[in-house]
């Protein structure tokens, strides 16, 4: 039986802590601050390891994965029978909240990327992992033109998922909500990409790559 142990200072009585509690939550912090130092003394090793060329970025898109199926299966079911003529828009919706709300945002100091199956699994990931989670649930959803775009000015990235749906463009920006485009131009433009300008831009899927701006 574990103890708890409660405090008193003055006429306040804290409540009871369970002992086991506080020493497991101390021994986590304390291997987490020690992957912490093995991961930075290895960083450049790591960071080298974790490079991607851009002709792997369309193998990061997985929307045969299990995980990703499974995912999918669940907006699926939000409605009565699924059409994706008739439901998609909606189902795009419902994966862009899963996304955005599900998955937690993280920041290591070190580069990494993360498959979409182990973003699902750990429920984490930075701004490109959900990008890619979001473009895989996309097209097990049946809408195989969605892309990941990526715009660079500088050293800022901007990310965006797009699904390609009856002649327009549904947009999906993990930071600015959805939004709907006649074409690539418009979206770019609104995206704050201008062909002339100083910003890149380039799209990817699980079947292709292209620089676009």
């Amino acid at each position: 039986m574990q103890k708890a142990i409660a405090c008193t200072i003055g006429v306040i009585t804290f409540p009871a802590i369970n002992v086991k509690t506080m020493a497991e939550a101390d021994t986590l912090k304390a291997y987490n601050g020690i992957y912490l130092e093995i991961i930075m003394r290895h960083r450049d090793y790591i960071e080298e390891k974790e490079g991607l060329y851009v002709a792997d970025l369309p193998k990061l898109v997985t929307p045969s994965d299990d995980a990703v199926i499974l995912a999918a299966m669940g907006i699926k079911n939000s409605f009565p029978v699924y059409s994706y003529d008739d439901n998609f828009p909606d189902a795009a919706s419902l994966a862009y909240k899963y996304v955005t709300q599900t998955i937690s945002s993280i920041s290591l100091p070190i580069q990494f990327w993360l498959k979409p199956a182990q973003t699902i699994r750990h429920c984490a990931g930075d701004i490109f992992d959900k990008a890619v989670l979001l473009c895989s649930i996309l097209i097990a959803l049946g809408c195989i033109p969605s892309r990941v775009v990526v715009s660079v000015r500088d050293t800022e990235r901007r990310f965006v998922v797009y699904s390609e749906f009856k002649g327009r463009l549904i947009c999906m920006d993990l930071e600015n909500g959805i939004n709907e485009y006649e074409n690539m131009d418009s979206m770019l433009k609104g995206m704050g990409v201008e062909t002339d300008g100083d910003a890149t831009a380039y799209e990817f899927n699980d079947r292709m790559y292209r620089d676009i701006a």
